[in-house]
């Protein structure tokens, strides 16, 4: 008579790749913020903080940690997207990192904020629909750094 023992072991598989979304995603978003500040202060001292009705008066620093917020979380969508892509080369994340910007600006700059900004009442309520070319600018450099900043530190953290 023969006895087998059986011996299990755990293999744990963490896909941290959410961390690198969040630190790409606000490095992003302080790009892109920097960018807004020198060339339309208002967009970040009002209009972005008028989301959550923490404008007017205008407040910069209000703005700053609304844009940031939102860039982290943007930032965990794009991890999630380029994971389920399987995308892994630099150049590839990086590229991914611009279709992003842009789409973020299609859809959330251009559609979504102008509704948001008037159904709250802002100010500075853009007109509907709002593709101005400064914003996709802050947005491609917005998805052009989270991209580099995912790349490099995914297999990091």
């Amino acid at each position: 008579m023969s006895t087998a023992t059986e011996t299990t072991g755990q293999t744990e598989t963490t896909n941290e790749s959410w961390q690198a979304g969040v630190v790409g995603g606000i490095l992003g978003a302080l790009a892109m913020g920097a960018l807004i500040l020198a060339m339309n202060e208002p967009t970040l001292a009002v209009a972005i903080p008028s989301l959550y009705t923490l404008a007017p008066p205008p407040n910069v620093a209000a703005g700053m940690f609304v844009h940031v917020s939102h860039g982290a979380v943007l930032g965990v969508a794009f991890a999630a997207i380029v994971g389920a892509l399987d995308l892994d080369s630099t150049g590839k994340l990086v590229g991914a990192g611009a279709v992003w910007g842009v789409l973020t600006w299609a859809v959330f700059a251009a559609l979504v904020m102008p509704v948001w900004l008037s159904t709250v009442g802002s100010p500075a309520s853009p007109p509907f629909p709002n593709f101005a070319p400064p914003s996709l600018l802050w947005h491609l450099v917005y998805g052009l750094v989270l991209g580099g900043v995912y790349a490099a530190t995914v297999d990091r953290l």
